[in-house]
């Protein structure tokens, strides 16, 4: 589960891009609270304690505490702007959530147990598909990573999300159709190689 991070944060008395750029010229970073049927709440942020989170790898699919005015606020981020030539951040939308919300989370892809699939051992390459899955799950349990192995794998093998089994109280959110997560493909000598063979069998037929 990933962990819950902190954030200090102060209320933004002024709005527009104005009062955005000095806050940035500041180290601070705009950010908005909403959702939860209560009004926005403007704020900023310092902007090392920002990319230090950000830095974690983790930062989308993590409940943020964010403290405004000595109260502590549940968000979950949606939405992080980057500046287009020096990637700092430039704004961040946080979903307020209360605790054991249902939410949607984009979940990072781990694959395992390489030495253990015969289609790598013969020289096939693993093409991931999606290296996210978009899942909904409890607000309090958000997992980290969703963990695949490939023991027993061979060339031509596809795993779809119906074969990986998702953590308790957690599902995916596209369920209309058996989408595909990853494939092991056999690398052009390979297929060349079968493709050779394949025609002295049809020739000798």
């Amino acid at each position: 589960m990933s962990d819950l991070l902190q954030l200090s944060a102060e209320a933004r008395d002024r709005a527009g891009k104005g009062a955005s750029r000095a806050h940035r010229r500041e180290g601070r970073v705009p950010a908005v609270i909403y959702g939860n049927n209560e009004e926005p709440t403007s704020i900023h942020l310092e902007e090392k304690a920002l990319t230090k989170l950000l830095n974690t790898g983790h930062f989308m699919n993590s409940v943020i505490m964010v403290e405004v005015g000595g109260k502590a606020v549940r968000t979950l981020p949606k939405d992080v702007q980057f500046h287009p030539v020096t990637d700092r951040p430039m704004h961040v939308d946080f979903l307020r959530i209360s605790e054991h919300a249902k939410v949607n989370v984009q979940v990072p892809v781990a694959f395992t147990d390489e030495d253990d699939a015969p289609g790598i051992k013969r020289g096939g390459v693993l093409n991931i598909v999606r290296h996210e899955l978009e899942l909904a799950c409890d607000a309090a349990n958000i997992p980290d990573e969703i963990v695949i192995s490939l023991a027993g794998l061979d060339v031509g093998a596809a795993i779809h999300i119906n074969d990986v089994k998702l953590p308790k109280g957690t599902e995916s959110v596209i369920t209309d159709r058996d989408f595909t997560i990853a494939t092991i493909v056999a690398p052009s000598a390979l297929k060349s190689s079968e493709g050779e063979d394949a025609a002295a069998e049809a020739a000798g037929e």
